[in-house]
């Protein structure tokens, strides 16, 4: 798993590199301190599976660091981790494309508990033609996803956020090797998974 992440503060970026090793111990971690730096960052160690972003960077301005990476990289999880207080920027994040926004002064603990969530590195490809090694709640959402829901929809249903179901169909997406909802759709009807 690679990750990159992307901070001007280098104690700030220190340590969130530090989390990432303590939870994950076989990710290669790229550290980068402006968005320019990403092109160059993906010809040397290729593409990022999750990008922690800072949004105040000397080459950004307000969540335009969220918008270039959501564009230049349409799949893969941005988790931006920021300084400012959630309400003046956690939605214009979220709209921009991140897909979770972390105050900074939130804590080891709690930056831990959502960072965890994205690098569980359970992609097994063998995993999917054995329907016994999906959890509940991911053949759960392979009905739901046949079903053509939207993330508001099966947020509503299962009663979570629609991060939160943004999180399961990411680990879906791994875990079946795929990269849509339809390809997942497809794959669970002709694996049988349904």
């Amino acid at each position: 798993m690679r990750i990159f992440v992307i901070d001007d503060h280098p104690l700030m970026r220190e340590a969130v590199v530090l989390l990432i090793r303590r939870l994950h111990t076989k990710a290669s971690v790229t550290e980068l301190d402006r968005l320019a730096a990403v092109t160059g960052a993906v010809e040397q160690d290729g593409m990022p599976d999750v990008i922690c972003l800072d949004l105040k960077l000397p080459d950004t301005h307000g969540v335009s660091g969220v918008r270039e990476l959501r564009q230049q990289f349409p799949d893969v999880p941005i988790v931006v981790l920021s300084a400012a207080p959630a309400e003046d920027f956690r939605d214009l994040s979220l709209e921009a494309g991140a897909d979770v926004y972390i105050e900074k002064s939130a804590g080891a603990t709690e930056i831990s508990r959502v960072l965890k969530s994205f690098l569980d590195d359970s992609s097994d490809p063998e995993a999917i033609t054995d329907p016994e090694k999906l959890s509940k709640r991911q053949k759960q959402l392979l009905v739901m996803l046949d079903r053509g829901m939207s993330n508001r929809d099966i947020a509503n249903e299962l009663q979570i956020s629609e991060h939160t179901v943004k999180v399961h169909l990411w680990r879906l997406f791994r875990r079946l090797n795929v990269k849509s909802r339809s390809q997942a759709s497809h794959l669970a009807r002709t694996q049988g998974l349904l």
